[in-house]
């Protein structure tokens, strides 16, 4: 199955419909608690990519999330992430990915202040 992604600008506009969004962020603790998407109707979690990428060893690992709902992963720049929502894909979690990671959110953000 392949991973479906999602804009910047598209996430924007669910956040505006007020849809709950569950984001989940694969970068360094110190880097999220620096920054992170954040709304009123965002669920916001950080599980670094490392643990993500452990799932692949260890057959038996879990992760806290649910999979009865979209998880939109992200990063830094989409990199991380591509490689984490494939991870998660083929654990049976419906994982969304947001193209161009926290740095595209961030240009799109500053867009809208121009």
């Amino acid at each position: 199955m392949s991973v479906k992604k999602i804009t910047a600008k598209e996430l924007h506009k669910r956040l505006q419909a007020r849809e709950n969004v569950m984001i989940l962020d694969v970068r360094a603790n110190e880097k999220y608690n620096e920054f992170h998407i954040e709304d009123t109707h965002v669920e916001s979690r950080n599980i670094p990519k490392t643990e993500i990428f452990q799932l692949e060893e260890n057959k038996d690992k879990q992760l806290t999330l649910p999979k009865d709902r979209e998880v939109i992963v992200t990063c830094t720049t989409g990199n991380s992430a591509a490689k984490c929502a494939n991870i998660l894909d083929q654990k049976n979690y419906q994982v969304t990915l947001l193209e161009g990671g926290v740095t595209a959110w961030k240009d799109f953000l500053k867009s809208l202040e121009d």
